[in-house]
């Protein structure tokens, strides 16, 4: 009685094109962004070999991308949760000229000032929170609006004019001092990202925020506080883009109108960059820090390589397209 044989049929060539064509979107989703972070400072140090690869321009990347960074931090927490807010802007505008009319205008002593600017954040916050969690209204279309309030606002406490006197030395040098070589700022914006990691990646609040964003409505049967944790999320939105305001007029020692415009689209890149990275398809805080520096890279070397700021942003527009694409990318292979 003879043995039976078995043989191995070999793979499909179908099968392992699939294979190759599935680990490439893997790869591509989680180390894409890296790459090109790693690439884009190359080919800047190749081209600007005694300016770009020093640490004199480190810690100016470091100290530009410091805004940005606290209002896209900011922006993760309501992006984890399924919200978006596109009130940012009028918000980083509203908070600066808050605090600096408080200043130049009253005569308010400035750390009274700023903390008032942060207060009208924390109110923006509350109002587009309440209104999106309790009331129903889409958070697309109310911060949209509620941006758009924000900035009238501005206008009528700036006149649509530059303020640039009346407040004192002491507000300019929160952002222009420095300690141990670094801007203060970047102090400001460690201390967001610590703060915020925390309660996203360490705490028990973060995990509900996940949840929620997974899906709310099993959330809300398994009792977590959805409603309280969105109102919340715009609150820190809120704050961050107020923070971030009074941060910027700080460096400019200036409070210009819609200053905040410039840093709307930015603050989305950064977040959805950072989603196609570490953990591919989920907003992390880490993974939007990585963005910020990355978008402020770019912008740095652009600058550096005399492009003209047309194509800074285009490039910029270009990136938040590419980010989504990869953010989307690594979420379906979660």
């Amino acid at each position: 009685m003879s043995g039976a044989k078995t043989t191995e049929q070999p793979a499909s060539p179908t099968r392992g094109a699939r294979r190759a064509l599935l680990d490439a979107r893997v790869f591509a989703s989680r180390y894409g962004v890296i790459i090109a972070l790693i690439a884009t400072i190359a080919i800047f140090s190749a081209l600007r070999p005694g300016v770009f690869p020093t640490v004199a321009n480190l810690k100016a990347i470091l100290q530009q991308a410091a805004p940005l960074a606290v209002i896209a931090l900011g922006l993760t927490v309501v992006l984890v949760m399924g919200d978006f807010d596109l009130s940012l802007a009028g918000m980083i505008g509203l908070g600066s000229a808050s605090a600096v009319s408080l200043m130049a205008v009253h005569g308010v002593y400035y750390p009274i000032a700023i903390a008032a600017g942060i207060g009208v954040g924390v109110l923006g916050g509350v109002v587009n929170g309440t209104l999106i969690a309790y009331i129903g209204a889409s958070s697309f279309i109310l911060t949209l609006a509620s941006g758009q309030v924000m900035g009238g606002v501005e206008f009528l406490i700036t006149g649509q004019k530059t303020m640039f006197e009346g407040f004192p030395a002491a507000f300019s040098d929160i952002a222009g001092g420095s300690f141990l070589g670094l801007s203060n700022q970047v102090y400001v914006a460690l201390g967001a990202i610590v703060i915020l990691y925390l309660l996203l990646e360490q705490s028990e609040v973060g995990r509900y925020m996940y949840a929620i964003g997974g899906n709310r409505e099993a959330a809300t049967l398994s009792g977590i506080s959805v409603r309280v944790l969105r109102v919340v999320g715009f609150v820190i939105v809120g704050v961050c883009s107020s923070l971030a305001g009074i941060l910027i007029a700080s460096q400019n020692a200036s409070q210009s109108p819609n200053s905040g415009t410039g840093y709307f689209l930015p603050a989305y890149a950064a977040a959805f960059l950072g989603a196609s990275v570490l953990r591919p398809g989920i907003f992390t805080i880490l993974g939007t820090v990585i963005g910020a520096l990355f978008l402020e890279v770019i912008a740095t070397g652009l600058t550096m390589v005399s492009t003209s700021s047309a194509l800074v942003l285009i490039v910029q527009g270009a990136i938040l397209g590419v980010a989504v694409l990869l953010s989307r990318l690594g979420g379906e292979q979660k």
